[in-house]
């Protein structure tokens, strides 16, 4: 029978007993409807998991008894960061959900000048938390045992300055693709633009902190097709899916 994972942002020790906070506490209860003395497997981010024991599953609290580690690893050697241009509804979680599950390291949500959503502060804490929640249930249904960090919200334009490794931005018209290049460390920087891709400002302020434009084939993709191309792309020739 296949055991639930579950992601918690706490200490975790062999013989611990550790409670879970509430949403986490209605996600066994009224989602995956665990009980009382079955199992569960928990990660915390820090490497390894733990394998536990419900002692209480009730409306009052949750409880799990720690009983093993399991030495467990199954990260990309190649750490990729994404920065990501904010799509409208569906598709910006989609393609948060599913980045996790090709590995990446880091993802950044951009607000671009193409982007069609607008927030206010309080609305950009709620999306974020939003896209924390949906990053910590993928890496939960992948086995991964790293959950990836989502930075705040960001500006395009300050977010491209100081980023580390080979840089690269999605553009359907650009001359190279992914193939032509090869990173010279085990760190990729990958830019990827809402609905409507980049302005032209927006492709110049990029070339000149160091972004390559690179073009995913001869087709123009959609905003949450091309970047989970990308990222598919990266991991073939540079990373685990060799």
């Amino acid at each position: 029978m296949r055991v639930s994972r579950l992601y918690v942002a706490a200490p975790l020790n062999v013989g611990g007993r550790i409670e879970l906070d509430d949403d986490a506490a209605h996600y066994v209860r009224s989602v995956l409807r665990l009980k009382q003395d079955q199992s569960i497997v928990l990660f915390n981010g820090q490497g390894g998991e733990y394998l536990g024991r419900f002692s209480e599953v009730s409306r009052k609290s949750v409880r799990v008894e720690i009983e093993q580690f399991v030495e467990r690893n199954v990260e990309s050697p190649l750490a990729i960061n994404l920065g990501l241009g904010i799509s409208r509804g569906d598709r910006m979680d989609w393609a948060v959900q599913k980045a996790v599950e090709l590995g990446v390291t880091q993802l950044t949500p951009l607000v671009t000048e193409r982007c069609v959503i607008k927030f206010n502060d309080d609305k950009k804490q709620q999306r974020l938390q939003h896209w924390q929640h949906i990053a910590q249930h993928a890496a939960e249904q992948s086995g991964r045992t790293c959950c990836p960090s989502i930075g705040e919200i960001a500006n395009l334009t300050d977010w491209v300055s100081g980023q580390e490794g080979l840089s690269v931005f999605l553009d359907p018209y650009a001359e190279q693709s992914l193939a032509d290049l090869k990173p010279d460390s085990a760190r990729v920087t990958l830019l990827s633009g809402p609905e409507g891709g980049f302005s032209e400002q927006e492709r110049q302020v990029a070339k000149a902190a160091g972004f390559v434009p690179v073009r995913m084939g001869v087709r123009i993709l959609r905003t949450e097709t091309a970047v989970l191309s990308a990222l598919t792309a990266v991991q073939t020739l540079w990373g685990d899916f060799r």
